[in-house]
C-alpha cells in the first residue's frame, strides 16, 4: 500500500535501484501505485481474516498435542498387541459405523487410531477416531477427525474457519479472493520499494507518514516471497482457480497418481481405495500390514479396508514432514499378496511440487520450524495491513480520511507496454476468476466515475478521466 510520491525522470542513476528506463518507469509507476493502493484497501479485510485464522491454524498443531495428549499418547510398553486385537477393542467400544481406515501406532508412546465412518452425528466428510493403547488394547477415548492430516476437533474448527468461515462452499470465496490478490499486492509493493531512492527507504530518523511508509516497505520486502508462495499454494486447492490448475495438470499428464485397489490393477489417476468394509474377513489385517512392511513401508501408515469383494487393502505412508513418505501398496485381502505398488519417487514432477507446496503451506513439511515461519508471515501481514490503513489515513489528513490515488495512470503507459500487460492480465483473470472479475468490475466503475468527473470539468491525474 505504498503511497510515495512518483519518482521523476530527472533522478540520478546513483540514487535509484536498478529499474526500467526512467521514461518507462515514470509512466508505469503511477499505474502500479494505483493498483497496489486500491487492491490493498479493498482486499485487506479479507487478507486480515485469512492472516489471523492462518496464524491460529499454524499454532493449532502444537495446541492439539497438548489438548489431546491423553488420546494421542500412551505409556510405552514392551510389546504391541496384534493390530486385529486393537481394532476389535475399538469396535467393542464403538459398534456404530464401519471401519474406514486404521493408523497403527507409529511410535513407542503413540496410540493407534481406528477411524469409523457412518457414525450417527458425524458428517460424511468426517470420521470418528477411536484411540487404542497398542500394548493393552484399552480405548483411551474417541474424537471427531477430519482430513488426511488427521485433524482433531480444535484444528478442524480452525481449519474450516480459515477456509470458509464455517459458511460452506460460498464461504470459500473469501479465502480464494484473498489468495488471488495477495501475490498481486505483494509483487506491486516489492516493485515500488526497489525503485524508490535509497534515502526514501530509511526508517530511522524519520517520522509521521514517511516513517510508516518506510516500516511498511521494509516488512513487506522481507515477507513478500512468503506471501507470493502462500498465494500460489493456496490457489491450488481453491474452488475455481484450483479447478483450472487441476485441469492443466491433467492435460500435462501430471495428475497425482494413486495405487489401484483392484487386484492386479495399474495405477489409477484419481483417488485410492475408499472402502468402508470391515477388517475381519480374509487373511486378516496383520498379514496385510506385514506384506506392506516387507515392501519397505515404514511408519506412519494408514490402512484402508477393501471397498467391496473385488477390492484390495490399500496401505499408504502418511508422513508429511521432510523427508516425505508417500509410498503405497495394494494388498489382496485373501492371500495378503501385494497386487500393486506406487512410489512417491515415481510421481510426476508437478504432483510432487503440489504435495510439497500444500504441506509447506499448512505447516506440516518442516514441523515446528515450518509452523513458526507461517505464524511470522501471518503476523507480518497483519502488521502491513494496519500500517497500510494508517498511511491511507495520513495521506488524507488535510482533505479527509483516505484521499485516493489520482486517476489516469494508464494513459501514460506506452502502447508497446500497455497492450502486452493487458493481455497478460486478461489471461490471468481467466484462469484466476476471483482476480479477473473484481479487477474488471473495478476498472469499469473507475472508468465510469472518471468519465463523469471529466464531463463535469473536474481536474484528474494526467488531465483526463481514467
Amino acid at each position: 500500500m505504498s503511497t510515495a510520491p512518483p519518482i521523476t525522470t530527472d533522478e540520478s542513476p546513483r540514487s535509484a535501484a536498478p529499474a526500467p528506463t526512467p521514461r518507462a518507469w515514470s509512466s508505469l509507476r503511477p499505474l502500479v501505485l494505483r493498483l497496489h493502493f486500491y487492491a490493498g484497501v479493498l482486499v485487506a479485510p479479507f487478507l486480515l481474516v485469512a492472516a489471523a485464522t492462518g496464524f491460529l491454524y499454524a499454532a493449532s498443531y502444537q495446541a492439539e498435542k497438548i489438548i489431546y495428549s491423553h488420546e494421542l499418547t500412551v505409556p510405552a510398553g514392551d510389546e504391541k498387541l496384534p493390530l486385529s486385537d486393537q481394532i476389535a477393542a475399538a469396535r467393542k467400544a464403538h459398534p456404530e459405523g464401519t471401519v474406514s481406515a486404521v493408523r497403527p501406532s507409529p511410535e513407542a508412546d503413540a496410540s493407534t487410531r481406528v477411524m469409523l465412518s457412518g457414525v450417527p452425528g458425524i458428517g460424511d466428510t468426517h470420521t470418528l477416531a477411536v484411540f487404542v493403547d497398542p500394548y493393552t488394547a484399552k480405548v483411551r477415548g474417541s474424537l471427531e477427525q477430519y482430513g488426511s492430516s488427521g485433524a482433531l476437533p480444535v484444528r478442524t474448527w480452525i481449519d474450516e474457519f480459515h477456509r470458509d468461515l464455517h459458511l460452506g462452499e460460498n464461504g470459500r470465496l473469501y479465502s480464494e479472493l484473498a489468495a488471488s490478490w495477495l501475490w498481486v499486492i505483494a509483487s506491486g509493493g516489492l516493485v515500488l520499494w526497489f525503485v524508490r531512492r535509497r534515502a526514501q527507504r530509511k526508517v530511522r530518523g524519520t517520522s509521521g507518514r514517511r516513517r510508516t511508509l518506510g516500516l511498511h516497505g521494509t516488512v513487506g520486502v522481507w515477507a513478500a516471497i512468503g506471501f507470493i508462495f502462500l498465494s500460489a499454494t493456496g490457489l491450488t486447492w481453491s474452488t475455481y482457480a484450483g479447478a483450472n490448475i487441476d485441469v492443466l495438470r491433467t492435460e500435462l499428464g501430471h495428475s497425482t497418481p494413486s495405487v489401484s485397489a483392484a487386484a492386479g490393477g495399474e495405477h489409477a489417476e484419481h483417488g485410492g481405495a475408499d472402502g468402508t468394509g470391515d477388517t475381519s474377513d480374509g487373511a486378516g489385517i496383520d498379514p496385510v500390514l506385514a506384506a506392506a512392511r516387507a515392501k519397505g513401508l515404514g511408519d506412519p501408515v494408514e490402512i484402508t479396508p477393501p471397498a467391496d469383494a473385488e477390492s484390495a487393502y490399500v496401505v499408504k505412508q502418511i508422513q508429511r514432514s521432510w523427508p516425505e513418505k508417500q509410498d503405497s501398496v495394494a494388498v489382496d485381502p485373501t492371500t495378503a499378496e501385494v497386487t500393486d505398488e506406487l512410489r512417491f519417487a515415481d510421481y510426476p514432477f508437478l504432483a510432487k511440487l503440489t504435495r510439497w507446496g500444500i504441506d509447506l503451506h499448512t505447516g506440516a513439511l518442516f514441523g515446528l520450524a515450518n509452523q513458526l515461519a507461517l505464524m511470522a508471515l501471518a503476523a507480518s501481514l497483519i502488521l502491513l495491513i494496519v500500517l497500510g490503513y494508517r498511511m491511507w489515513w495520513l495521506r488524507g489528513r488535510a482533505s479527509g480520511f483516505g484521499r485516493p490515488i489520482p486517476r489516469g495512470a494508464w494513459q501514460q503507459v506506452p502502447p508497446q507496454i500497455l497492450v502486452p500487460a493487458m493481455a497478460t492480465i486478461a489471461v490471468l483473470g481467466y484462469f484466476v476468476p476471483l482476480l479477473g472479475i473484481p479487477l474488471a468490475v473495478f476498472i469499469g466503475i473507475d472508468v465510469l466515475l472518471g468519465e463523469i468527473a471529466h464531463r463535469r470539468g473536474k481536474r484528474t491525474y494526467g488531465g483526463r478521466a481514467a
